[in-house]
């Protein structure tokens, strides 16, 4: 009886034994299979470093694999298996379209996959307004927050000898627009308006002045009938061999406006400060409008000297140095 009862034992014993091995079989099954599971449905989210706001491009006659193992180079995608296999359900191995593609957020592989089978690039012209009497820099600053990967310091570099030239509208940009493209662009936007301006061929002042005198408006008056007044103030103090004395050149000299200068920043020495130097400085100070410009070409006469602007935007005028003290005094301090 003791004998079989310890059989009967031992047989229960090693059946536990096999039961818990088989247990933990199962176990590490199911664990990898979760592991194996948790990793496909990984797979099809974005990956952490995944590159938002930028363009892929797809060559032509790029296929299936070569774009999955780029995708993955970029950290578009985590897994060029998981994206082949999904192109290849969408039945559409062979409808990689090539061409540049926005990522304009994180996508994920079926989100992928779909586009550049489909063509669908995100990359609709953006419609963007450069304004009167913006500089280089603030355009290039302006573009680089709203164009893809724009290169700002190529921009300025490019730029910097088209101050002036460069027309403020309204523009359609591609977003991936290169600083050369639009610069371009601008270019030939403003030559078209400039020679539709009525007797600009004519004027007895050349176009390089007009567009430096226009420039300096749009930063010293904000209404067409004060711009013509301080245009005519302006072609007088030339014509007399008086100094220009305008404060707008100073932003384009160190940044700062009429209320930021100091009696440091008059003696500064440089052919922009027209309080040193007579004449028109060498070059625009930004980018003028046309109103500022048919404003330089048809100043409005009058027996003015002087001119300021208080700080609610308003012009006061006088014909000699007394009455512009006045006025200091009156509307400044």
């Amino acid at each position: 009886m003791d004998e079989n009862q310890n059989i009967q034992q031992s047989v229960v014993s090693e059946s536990i034994v096999e039961i818990k091995q088989d247990n933990k079989k199962a176990q590490v099954i199911v664990f990898s299979a979760l592991v194996v599971l948790l990793a496909v449905l990984s797979s099809f989210f974005p990956p952490k470093s995944f590159p938002v706001n930028t363009i892929v491009h797809i060559e032509n006659g790029t296929n299936l694999q070569a774009v999955s193992l780029e995708l993955e180079r970029l950290n578009v995608i985590r897994s060029p298996f998981i994206f082949r296999i999904a192109v290849i359900l969408m039945e559409a191995e062979k409808n990689i379209i090539a061409g540049d593609y926005l990522l304009e957020k994180k996508l994920g592989v079926l989100t992928i996959a779909k586009r550049l089978t489909t063509g669908e690039s995100k990359l609709e012209d953006k419609k963007l307004t450069i304004p009167e009497g913006w500089g280089v820099i603030e355009i290039g600053n302006y573009l680089e927050q709203n164009l893809v990967g724009f290169d700002k310091n190529l921009f300025y570099e490019l730029a910097k000898t088209k101050e002036g030239y460069l027309f403020p509208d309204t523009y359609f940009f591609h977003p991936s627009s290169k600083p050369d493209a639009v610069i371009e662009k601008m270019e030939t936007n403003f030559e078209e308006k400039i020679l539709a301006i009525p007797g600009i061929k004519s004027n007895s002042r050349n176009i390089e002045d007009i567009i430096i005198m226009a420039s300096i408006l749009e930063g010293e008056a904000k209404t067409t009938e004060s711009r013509k007044i301080v245009a005519g103030i302006l072609w007088k103090r030339i014509s007399i061999d008086m100094p220009l004395q305008v404060d707008a050149t100073f932003k384009y000299i160190n940044g700062k406006n009429t209320y930021e200068l100091s009696l440091d920043d008059l003696q500064i020495d440089s052919p922009y400060n027209t309080y040193k130097y007579r004449g028109l400085p060498p070059t625009p100070i930004n980018n003028p409008g046309l109103d500022s410009i048919l404003a330089a070409m048809n100043p409005t006469k009058t027996n003015y000297l002087y001119f300021l602007s208080s700080k609610d935007g308003k012009m006061y005028y006088a014909t000699n140095f007394e009455g512009h003290q006045v006025n200091r005094d009156r509307y400044l301090r």
